[in-house]
Formats: structure tokens, sequence, C-alpha cells
């Protein structure tokens, strides 16, 4: 199995950096390979951070690349709805489908999916969590030649991901030094002992969660199945237990908000523990969905 560390040049994710980046892309595919016109001057941004974009915009799920040929930029059936309907990447619920992306890139994000689907530790520091990494490496790969470097730049860049500034640094932090990454949001990482420097996961509360986004997530790992077990949903990776930090009780919670729609039945008799899903959706039936239950929401709002 390939594994990536490090890509992301040590830049995690800064505010309106993926929405910038979708919209060059969808001017110009070529942007990252051009050679007459500098993506430098084109993105406001140095050299590295280039980079580091044309990385996160293929991390997150938005872009691909082929390998060979010519290295051109194409939205993905995710990237195009996002940009047809959230451009700037406004809504709490794209964050969470780019999560779950993110979350589940074993190859391009090793130590993202590593952190949220295979490192059990809820309180941690990073000596912990680069040991854990280590032997999950040596595991999955044999391999024990990745730069230690690599592993704990790749920590420092979760930790910047997850982690708003003013929590990490209030003191230094200036209204306008807003570099913080947007996936602060989700409320997925918060201090344990500043000193220390420890860290936790934290479970987001369930009403932050759209009912299609998680559906998408769910119909994603089903594979075709119309149930599936609770205990997969909650422990399996890349499932939304493990991508969205839930405990049980949360989990449930959000999947009884699904049920009110109609969308699944949660069948919890005769030691079952299972959801039966409700209708033939897609992945992207979902996130489509999603989209348009906002749009009404805020149409009806304005009325």
């Amino acid at each position: 199995m390939s594994m990536r560390f490090r890509a992301h040049e040590t830049f995690f994710i800064r505010k309106g950096w993926l929405s910038k980046g979708m919209r060059c892309v969808a001017n110009k595919p070529d942007l990252f390979i051009d050679r007459d016109e500098n993506p430098m001057d084109v993105l406001g941004i140095g050299a590295n951070m280039v980079k580091s974009l044309r990385y996160w915009l293929q991390a997150v799920g938005l872009t691909s690349e082929p390998n060979k040929g010519k290295r051109t930029q194409h939205f993905t059936d995710l990237g195009r709805l996002i940009y047809e309907y959230d451009t700037y990447i406004e809504e709490l619920g794209t964050l969470y489908l780019l999560q779950y992306y993110l979350a589940s890139q074993k190859e391009d994000a090793t130590a993202w999916y590593f952190f949220f689907n295979e490192f059990s530790m809820t309180e941690f520091s990073r000596e912990d969590f680069v040991d854990s990494l280590q032997k999950y490496i040596k595991m999955e790969d044999g391999e024990t030649d990745y730069a230690i470097r690599s592993l704990n730049d790749d920590f420092q860049c979760i930790i910047n991901t997850y982690l708003p500034r003013y929590k990490s640094n209030p003191t230094r932090v200036s209204p306008e030094n807003n570099i913080d990454c947007p996936f602060g949001e989700l409320g997925l990482v918060d201090i344990l002992n500043k000193k220390k420097k420890t860290y936790k996961k934290s479970i987001p509360a369930a009403d932050t969660f759209n009912p299609y986004v998680v559906l998408a997530v769910i119909v994603a790992n089903a594979d075709n199945r119309k149930e599936i077990m609770l205990n997969e949903l909650l422990s399996a990776p890349c499932n939304i237990g493990k991508v969205f930090n839930l405990d049980s009780v949360t989990m449930l919670d959000v999947l009884y908000r699904i049920e009110k729609i109609g969308l699944i039945k949660i069948n919890r008799t005769a030691g079952l523990d299972v959801i039966s899903l409700q209708e033939e959706l897609s992945f992207l039936d979902c996130v489509k969905r999603f989209y348009e239950s906002i749009n009404e929401q805020s149409q009806e709002s304005l009325r």
C-alpha cells in the first residue's frame, strides 16, 4: 500500500483557499502546470502554498488529476455539486462532506485516515500519535523509512486543521490574521491541557449534522446493502462514527433525525440493532438533496 505524508508542505487549508482553487480550476484546468501563466500570480499565494493547495483540492475530494499524461485538474462529481451549490464553502454540511473524504484517504492523506479510523486514543499528545502511527506504518507497509519529521509535521497540520487559532493561541490572534482553517468549525479536536500539550477528540453536537449529509456517508459505505448494523456505522473505517468522531449516543440521535424524515428505519428489536434504508439513493443523490433542502429553507425564510 502506498502512503503519503507531509504532502501539504506544512500548510493547512486556509479560509477561502478551496473556493479560490475551485474557481481557478473551473476557468483553467491546467492552472497548476501552465508554463505561460504563473499559478502564484493567479492565486496570489507563494510557490509552496500553490503546491499545498493543489494537494488539498484533491485530498478533500473536490478535484482529481490523472496519474499520467497531462496533469490537469478536473472536478470530481462531488466537486461539481459543491461548486454549483456552495461555491464559497459556507455550509457546515459541505465541510462535513469534505471531512468524510479527507478522513477516508488512506493513501493520499495517510495521517488523517489513521487519526480518525485507526488511532483509538481519545486523549493524546504528539508523541502518542506519532508512536502509534509508526507502528501502523510498519504493520501495513513493512516500511519504517518515513522521516519522523514528516509524521510530526502531519500531526501539527492535523491540529492546525481542526483547532481554531483562538483556542490554541488566544493572546496572539489578531482579527486581521484570520488564517483559521474552516474545518475548525466542526469541533472535532480540542485542547486537553495546554501546558502538557495534550489534546482530545471531541464529539460534535448531533444538531450540527444535516440528515442528508450523514446519509450520504452511510450510503457510500453500504455497497448497495439495504440493511446495515449499527455497530458497523459506529466503528467501521470511513463510516459516520469514525470520520465524525461520534459516540453511540450522539450517533443514535443523528440517526433518529434521519428516521424522522423517512429515509431510514432503525430496528432495535430482538437484538437486531440495524438500520434499513428506505429509498434507493446514491451518495450524490443525497448530496444533491442536501443542497436542495437548504435552498428550500432559505427561500422559506425569505418569504
